[in-house]
């Protein structure tokens, strides 16, 4: 039977039946046992063959030493890149194409949050160097959230609706089979009312909206809509690629305790990684998309946990391969996990953390639809498998056998091994190479100063504060790295499927 893209928009195993169904549930296994047969296969090696299981430690020390090199190397390049667009006159750039029959859509999907927050972002839409009469915001409420939300949207559309080119309110129905509750289903829903409310209403050009699906929380830089629109414009094939901005989790990085703001910015380095290797580049929370590819993929998935990352694979799917994702190297600003305790707050980043991990269930989406797709090469498959395996493999294990497993050949080796020269130097061998590798952060603490807002009052104590939070790196990669990426993997390998949890929004000036 002849592949179609629109009979393989899978959320999860369970929606499939027959074959396609084993074949399915197969992939979703998959990164969960690589993963738990590592860490059990560790164990077990250490045990049984501690001296081979020492000597793997050291060189996969070594290895992990020159992979931060290189990652950091990316890390660098990206952050004088980064400067260099920030710098940049986008406007100015402008004036030499024809680029007013571009109009931009701003999807704006909230849940919960309160009116200050939604309405903050709204203003710095208002504060951008763009003409606002080319501005569409989109505020997309939710039913299941009640009354209040319907209220605060429609009171940010009776401030500031006459200011932009179309302003609307939309309200995602509750309990629609066969959706999940999520930002995706409330976007793609946003979406559809936006053209047949505004788009075909006024006989407005898809080809010319490009879509930025944000956060209620994202907060835009004043040259962002231009910078994208002169990369749309200029780019060779504008409607087969998605624009990605750089995260930089800062909106209230100085109310945020320190073991946020180093996972918050652990996510930002990353992405910012990401962007420097093109080819391994998804989409991530904010980005945009022209509306015309928008519209002929069916919007984002309705039944998925990882919309944002899944709109790139519904893109490259549809189009058998010939879709790539364009780093912008120019940031918006998102929130850090924040709420009214710090004990709270370390609950929300654990889960905020895996449903991030989570992304894991596009694994089994992206195999599956290599089985039914021949007109993708098989190099472009193997080459696509062997990241994402990658990928998943190092999130969940490689920060548990760096700072846990090392110790185990001590731990379990037994007499013999403990009296040999290996086992004596092992900690302090593999404790050396992690000094060396943890000077790498010297790095990460100039680039994170330099994405913050200026410090203000007590701004020396802030710094050292900011330089000592890169010592919890061990922790932070591991408690909300490894294990919630493990959690998310054995949730999805057990087929206990995960719903959208949405991360809330707190900042101090709300208390």
């Amino acid at each position: 039977m002849e592949y179609k893209y629109e009979d393989c928009r899978i959320g999860k195993g369970d929606e499939l039946q027959g074959r396609d169904y084993l074949l399915y549930r197969v992939y979703e296994i998959l990164p969960g046992f690589l993963s738990w047969f590592t860490i059990f296969a560790a164990l077990f090696c250490s045990w049984k063959y501690p001296m081979q299981t020492a000597v793997f430690i050291i060189a996969f020390d070594v290895f992990w030493l020159l992979k931060t090199v290189y990652l950091s190397l990316h890390l660098r390049a990206n952050w004088k890149r980064i400067r260099n667009h920030i710098n940049t006159d986008w406007a100015q750039k402008l004036e030499s194409i024809e680029h007013d029959h571009i109009l931009h859509m701003i999807m704006l999907p909230f849940y919960k949050e309160d009116e200050p927050l939604v309405e903050k972002t709204i203003m710095t839409l208002l504060q951008c160097k763009y003409d606002k009469k080319r501005m569409i915001v989109v505020l997309a409420a939710e039913e299941r959230a009640g009354a209040e939300s319907r209220s605060v949207a429609d009171s940010m559309k009776n401030k500031y609706g006459e200011r932009f080119a179309h302003f609307l309110v939309t309200v995602h129905p509750d309990g629609i089979p066969g959706e999940l509750a999520g930002k995706g289903s409330n976007i793609a829903f946003a979406a559809e009312e936006a053209r047949k409310e505004l788009l075909d209403r006024h006989g407005i050009d898809y080809r010319n909206v490009l879509v930025s699906a944000f956060d209620i929380d994202t907060i835009v830089y004043e040259q962002y809509f231009a910078c994208l629109t002169y990369m749309f414009l200029t780019n060779d094939r504008p409607y087969r690629t998605s624009f990605q901005p750089v995260p930089v989790f800062n909106n209230n990085i100085f109310e945020a305790p320190a073991v946020s703001r180093v996972v918050a910015y652990s996510a930002t380095f990353w992405q910012m990684v990401q962007q420097e290797r093109q080819e391994r580049l998804c989409t991530f929370s904010s980005h945009s998309i022209p509306f015309s590819t928008l519209y002929e993929i069916g919007y984002w998935q309705s039944n998925m946990v990882s919309e944002d990352s899944r709109i790139f694979w519904n893109c490259y799917m549809k189009y058998d391969g010939d879709y790539i994702v364009t780093p912008m190297s120019y940031p918006v600003s998102m929130d850090a996990n924040l709420a009214s305790g710090v004990w709270q707050t370390v609950k929300n980043i654990y889960k905020q953390q895996r449903r991030w991990s989570y992304g894991v269930e596009n694994f089994a989406y992206i195999m599956f639809n290599f089985s039914k797709n021949n007109r993708i090469r098989f190099r472009e498959k193997l080459r696509i498998f062997l990241i994402n395996i990658d990928g998943y493999w190092s999130l969940a294990t490689n920060p548990i056998m760096i700072f846990l497993l090392g110790w185990m050949p001590i731990l379990l080796g037994g007499r013999e091994f403990n009296s040999t020269m290996l086992s004596f130097n092992l900690p302090y061998i593999t404790r050396d190479i992690m000094i060396i590798t943890m000077s790498n952060l010297v790095l990460s603490y100039m680039i994170a100063i330099s994405l913050m807002p200026a410090m203000g009052g007590g701004a020396r104590r802030r710094q050292f504060y900011h330089i000592a939070q890169w010592l919890l790196v061990p922790l932070t990669i591991t408690v909300f790295g490894a294990i919630p990426a493990l959690d998310a993997q054995t949730r999805l390998m057990f087929g206990k499927y995960m719903g959208f949890w949405v991360t809330p929004k707190y900042r101090e000036e709300q208390s």
